[in-house]
């Protein structure tokens, strides 16, 4: 990467990676002798709370362990609801109370850091997956930024593609992808893994690799996504991408009844969804680094060097070739075989990084016209 922050961020990878109204839990503290700091960590919840085994988890537990072991306060804030105005209230609740660090997982936190970070010159502010096009849709202008705001955007189309090579090889050819809501983020993940599930296909010589595609229109499961999940393992469907945050578990609970399995997304959820619905369900996970990020842009600002990324956003990616685990877009635990094994794995980043495998990022692509060697059945919107 050319940016700085993919420099720095690489370190970090090695060693790290994934509520009530507007009321939050306290989880300040100080430890290991060091002085407490000025600065304080409000973490605000996207669609969904802290226990979603997804987003809001991840980036609440890296930031509660960075708090920690920084001698920083830290607390969380949930929006009474999905509401933009419940958003900035949030943010603002949290100004009031003196934290100066709002920490922001996910695109629907746009128009909030719009409308909210111009006010508060002194308060910096940090939005993971929110990109320049997130942003100048809410502001309705060009290139919208601000000095005291950090935003973050990952390139999923390769943790898709990734993890599209991984089900193909190890064997899978009826494929599911269940994507949350039709936002750029979602797209580039289910293309990726189109892409990543043809290319397999064609290397393996398969004619008969199928992807049922579908998205729930929420980021969270419930009944009518479980039962169109029931149709698609019913009908023989073997492993679904579900991509969406907590709407995993409208595919997990489909796949129990089956013997299916899953595939996880942003973090990884082998262990969540396999000690919570069957052991073994969880063939991988397309991983995103966000704990990485965290704690690279709150160690920088509590070290003073907030100029180097405020007014910055950057498209986080692959940064070695070498060491799968130093990129921010990657796979979680794998259940590796004889037909793709962790070297293969290995070989599959390396051939990413150095180019010899490109893959189409677009986040307009017309699903329901692809036309390829798998058979991809676009369903559209669930819900």
């Amino acid at each position: 990467m050319k940016k700085i922050l993919s420099t720095v961020l690489a370190g970090f990878m090695a060693t790290s990676l994934v509520a009530c109204s507007s009321g939050s839990t306290s989880t300040s503290t100080s430890t290991g002798g060091e002085e407490k700091s000025d600065m304080k960590v409000a973490m605000v919840t996207d669609y969904g709370d802290i226990t979603d085994q997804s987003f809001n988890q991840t980036t609440y537990e890296a930031c509660k362990d960075w708090a920690s072991a920084n001698g920083v306060e830290f607390n969380y804030f949930k929006p009474a609801t999905n509401d933009d105005a419940d958003r900035v209230a949030s943010i603002e609740e949290a100004i009031e109370q003196g934290y100066n660090v709002i920490v922001m997982p996910g695109y629907a936190f746009a128009p909030a850091v719009v409308e909210v970070a111009p006010d508060y010159e002194d308060v910096k502010f940090v939005a993971l997956d929110v990109s320049q096009y997130d942003l100048d849709t809410a502001s309705g202008t060009t290139d919208w930024k601000s000095d005291n705001t950090f935003c973050a955007v990952y390139q999923e189309e390769i943790a898709g593609y990734m993890a599209g090579v991984a089900a193909v090889k190890l064997g899978y050819k009826k494929l599911g992808f269940l994507g949350g809501m039709a936002v750029p983020a979602v797209i580039r993940y289910g293309y990726g893994f189109v892409q990543g599930a043809e290319a397999a296909a064609k290397e393996l010589g398969l004619t008969d690799v199928e992807i049922k595609y579908a998205y729930g229109n929420q980021f969270y499961g419930d009944a009518d996504i479980t039962a169109r999940m029931d149709t698609w393992y019913g009908a023989g469907t073997e492993v679904v991408f579900a991509c969406g945050g907590g709407i995993f578990t409208s595919a997990a609970e489909a796949a129990a009844k089956t013997n299916g399995k899953v595939i996880g997304v942003d973090v990884d959820q082998a262990a969540a969804i396999d000690g919570d619905y069957g052991e073994g369900m969880t063939v991988t996970s397309a991983m995103k680094g966000l704990s990485a990020t965290v704690n690279t842009l709150l160690t920088e600002i509590k070290g003073g060097n907030w100029s180097k990324y405020g007014g910055t956003l950057q498209n986080l990616g692959m940064v070695s070739g070498d060491d799968p685990t130093a990129n921010y877009v990657q796979l979680g635990t794998t259940q590796y075989d004889d037909n793709f094994t962790e070297d293969d794995y290995k070989a599959l980043v390396a051939d990413i990084y150095s180019g010899k495998i490109t893959i189409d990022n677009s986040s307009d692509v017309d699903l329901s016209a692809y036309e390829g060697t798998v058979a991809v059945s676009f369903e559209g919107n669930i819900k």
